[in-house]
């Protein structure tokens, strides 16, 4: 398969905020609400909030292409961007969305190989993510790809109160 990963730059902005819209319903929305969903999408990925990530230092979003197209994107945080205080140690698997036609060839291997390489670079210790409680396939995929749990938290879908299990895996 001919695919290339590439930086995402703030003129993706839009690109970037389609496709985080198109895979996060495509993946939650059977355990969400509708309100809930339309507040989620609207509110998380805004123009606002998606710049302000695109131009924080510590955070870094790359785009998985095949062909010309965009089939999925990396989000990888560390420092004080992390999603929770774990340390300098610590480097955060924000996301790994693909869209559905992409799923199942690989490619979310390509883009975990891809964070694991930004984390080693990085020289950290830990890599780190959460997982949605009901996202059985996702919470598979890490296990098997050496990921142990160590804690939880809460992730605030609109309205509703969702569990994350958070993973690590130490390099």
């Amino acid at each position: 398969m001919n695919y290339h990963i590439r930086p995402v730059t703030p003129e993706d902005l839009k690109d970037l905020q389609a496709i985080s819209r198109e895979t996060f319903k495509a993946t939650f929305d059977a355990y969400t609400a509708t309100n809930d969903m339309d507040k989620f999408l609207e509110t998380n990925y805004s123009d606002e909030k998606l710049r302000q990530e695109l131009n924080n230092a510590d955070s870094k979003f790359f785009f998985l292409q095949v062909g010309p197209e965009i089939a999925g994107y990396l989000k990888v945080n560390q420092a004080s961007a992390q999603s929770e205080n774990l340390g300098s140690d610590h480097f955060e698997l924000e996301r790994i969305y693909l869209r559905q036609k992409f799923q199942h060839q690989g490619l979310g291997r390509v883009l975990l190989d891809y964070a694991l390489k930004l984390a080693r670079e990085a020289n950290k210790q830990i890599i780190w993510l959460g997982v949605y409680e009901k996202n059985l396939s996702a919470q598979k995929f890490y296990a098997k790809n050496g990921f142990k749990g160590f804690s939880q938290h809460t992730y605030q879908v609109g309205n509703n109160p969702q569990i994350d299990y958070l993973l690590e895996k130490k390099l």
